[in-house]
């Protein structure tokens, strides 16, 4: 079959490599995609941009795809995979109604509510008074978050209230404006993708990623500066757990509203002292978390996210995955995430490995100049993946192929996995 992937980012590379060593996939193309994408997959433009459904639909037909999957959240909220599929055209991602589990966090919330499913303790605000209420009835840290969709930027931790303050008055001074103010639950964070089918979830890999931009969890929030899996330390059956207690409640629930999901529920967990905790779902890959699940899994994904979009999930075999380590490290632009500078040259790309067994590179914001020079197009430029047999070794290989890597005023974070290596990584009580 032919598949097309709709995005361009590091995820969608990282999705394109997968399906490209599917056996089943005869080709793949990608839109609008990137230079790195380019070398695995036939690069379609997409001139009104990714929520273009009809630009989208007419690319399929064309390219006779058997399947298509969409990348990021906003066409899917957009409504692209409810156009396809009334065209009969099948698409691994959920319709425009179940999307709004990551379009809206107060929908997600009230679906947690109506199918049990432990999360932490929440206020919708839309004025500054509800906003001080919820501050000070909840207590610091204070966890503010954008209701709508914000790129993995929207939500400020923090234990001063003001900042919090301002935070919450610049998303209501949009139109529309509403924000979450919750419950801050303590724990490390676990990213765990569960793939549905409307009625059938398969857990993928546990994994975990890194937020906030600064070494030490420092500085302000983005979409993502590194991930690894497996989780060593996280608790046997943790998989299976958040399966039964989280996924497939809200599978039904949404299924009971008439709106099933299908596609990826990506669910963002705190494991607390009380239990794991959902933080947030996304209703796509995660990145950077998909570049190392992804990297493990040897189940043929294109096989696996057909069965997912045409209902046959239950008669998919066990999930096969590789027993190595495996870490990425995102390389960001120069004044990432506030104002990322672009146009700069990437080189050094043909010293790092490149599909090796040991490492390779991921394009996320780049782009050829005029002259067919690779520069940055973005505020995440690259994701460099390392694999190992140990999670040191994962890590090693990873920041060698970073170091090989030349982008002017670039910065990365020096401690992705690091306290994960060391045995750091505790759980409360």
């Amino acid at each position: 079959m032919n598949v097309l992937v709709i995005g361009s980012g590091a995820r969608e590379h990282a999705l394109v490599r997968a399906l490209s060593l599917d056996p089943s996939v005869d080709a793949v193309h990608a839109a609008p995609g990137n230079p790195g994408i380019a070398q695995l997959a036939r690069c379609e433009p997409l001139p009104g941009g990714v929520t273009d459904a009809d630009a989208v639909l007419d690319l399929a037909r064309r390219v006779e795809a058997g399947l298509v999957v969409v990348g990021p959240e906003a066409p899917l909220v957009e409504g692209v995979a409810d156009v396809l599929r009334g065209a009969g055209i099948p698409c691994f991602g959920p319709s425009s109604a179940a999307a709004r589990l990551e379009g809206s966090k107060s929908f997600a919330k009230e679906v947690m509510s109506a199918a049990d499913v432990p999360t932490g303790m929440a206020h919708v605000c839309t004025t500054d008074e509800q906003v001080r209420e919820a501050l000070d009835a909840l207590g610091a840290p204070h966890v503010v978050k954008d209701d709508g969709l914000a790129g993995g930027k929207g939500v400020v931790v923090t234990g001063d209230r003001e900042s919090a303050l301002e935070h919450a008055r610049g998303c209501l001074a949009r139109s529309g404006g509403r924000v979450v103010v919750e419950e801050f639950l303590d724990g490390p964070e676990v990213s765990l993708f569960c793939v549905c089918d409307g009625r059938t979830v398969l857990p993928l890999a546990p994994a975990q990623d890194f937020k906030r931009v600064g070494a030490g969890d420092s500085g302000p929030n983005t979409g993502g500066m590194g991930a690894y899996s497996p989780l060593d330390w996280a608790p046997d059956g943790l998989a299976a757990d958040v399966t039964e207690r989280i996924a497939r409640p809200v599978l039904e629930e949404m299924a009971r509203r008439g709106t099933p999901f299908v596609g990826v529920l990506y669910v963002g967990l705190a494991l607390t002292a009380r239990g794991p905790r959902v933080i947030e779902f996304n209703v796509r890959f995660g990145d950077p978390e998909t570049q190392v699940v992804l990297d493990r899994l040897r189940t043929p994904l294109g096989g696996l996210l057909l069965a997912a979009a045409t209902g046959t999930l239950a008669e998919v075999p066990p999930l096969r995955w590789a027993d190595e380590h495996a870490v990425t490290v995102v390389v960001a632009a120069d004044g990432y995430p506030a104002a990322p500078r672009t146009g700069d040259p990437v080189t050094g790309l043909e010293h790092a490995p490149d599909a090796s067994e040991e490492a390779y590179v991921l394009h996320a914001g780049t782009a050829l100049d005029a002259d067919g020079r690779l520069v940055s197009a973005g505020g995440r430029v690259l994701s460099v993946v390392g694999r190992g047999r140990t999670l040191a070794q994962a890590r090693a290989r990873a920041y060698a192929a970073v170091a090989a890597v030349d982008l002017p005023g670039s910065h990365h974070r020096p401690d992705i996995a690091e306290r994960a290596e060391r045995g750091e990584v505790t759980l409360p009580g």
